[in-house]
């Protein structure tokens, strides 16, 4: 017969638990707002900007201006090293968020050192960093903090390293991973080529923007603008990852208190039966003791 005592403790328990979790899950849903609503009006700015960039790697690839474009420009150059930027939240609790994106960054060190490309990791976020340190992953760069609260000055000290190297020919290619916000329910693990600009995907007929500037003027304005282009990307890919984040905590916490739920209706089942049980043995010891006395 099962312990009465044990069962109400266990019950007692797991209550609290789903008082903590349904209490987590209502934080998470409050800073989701506050979180999506940022990211929703950076992600037009974001997506602008990508798109100016783009326009303007392409027509420097088609008229070859300069002699600049094979290091903006998605080009057949060798690659032999690359920076991948890893973002990951600081806290757990959220489901398989932070497992999805240390599997994808994982899976491309793998691809690149296939191909004997050197790989250096720059990380963000506190899961991250413990994760690639237990696993002997050497780290040039990391911060935690930043993915909790996302700054604009803080993100562009942090990406400009990467550019610097990149201007100056330490590295190739410049790739940026997180998990991204799509909507309420659903977290997009998100990889996108930074530098060099891949336009791959632009065709000419898609060009809208009127922009005209003189040919020997391109490098001052790339300069400038892909400067504000990588680190804007940086920006926008905390704020996303930190929608993502909280709607991802959302639903852990939400399925936690369901499941605790589920699991006190068990106990509660439990307890009842066993309370039946010893009433039901109490009743025939009585009923056997007065036969006795007979």
């Amino acid at each position: 017969m099962a312990n009465l005592k044990e069962i109400k403790l266990q019950i007692t328990s797991v209550k609290g638990t789903q008082k903590t979790t349904r209490a987590m899950k209502l934080v998470s849903q409050a800073k989701l707002k506050r979180a999506e609503e940022l990211a929703k009006r950076s992600r037009v700015y974001a997506q602008k900007l990508d798109e100016l960039v783009s326009e303007i790697a392409y027509e420097i690839n088609q008229n070859r201006v300069g002699g600049s474009d094979s290091r903006l420009v998605q080009a057949d150059l060798p690659v032999t090293t690359v920076d991948i930027i890893c973002l990951s939240a600081d806290k757990g609790l959220c489901g398989g968020f932070n497992v999805t994106t240390l599997k994808k960054t994982l899976e491309l060190i793998r691809e690149y050192k296939k191909k004997r490309v050197a790989v250096r990791l720059r990380v963000v976020g506190r899961k991250a960093i413990d994760y690639f340190r237990y696993n002997g992953q050497p780290m040039l760069d990391e911060v935690v903090g930043l993915s909790a609260s996302p700054d604009y000055k803080q993100a562009a000290d942090f990406i400009r390293a990467s550019l610097d190297d990149f201007n100056e020919e330490k590295t190739d290619r410049i790739v940026f991973v997180y998990n991204g916000f799509k909507n309420m329910l659903t977290q997009e693990l998100r990889v996108h080529q930074l530098l060099p600009v891949d336009i791959s995907t632009v065709e000419p007929r898609e060009l809208k923007s009127s922009i005209e500037y003189e040919p020997e003027g391109h490098e001052e304005l790339l300069n400038a603008l892909l400067t504000k282009y990588v680190e804007y990307s940086m920006y926008y890919g905390l704020l996303d990852s930190l929608a993502a984040e909280h709607s991802a905590r959302m639903q852990a916490m939400d399925n936690a208190t369901k499941n605790a739920s589920e699991r006190v209706n068990e106990l509660t089942v439990a307890y009842n039966k066993a309370r039946q049980e010893s009433i039901t043995t109490e009743l025939i010891e009585i009923i056997s003791g007065m036969e006795a006395l007979k």
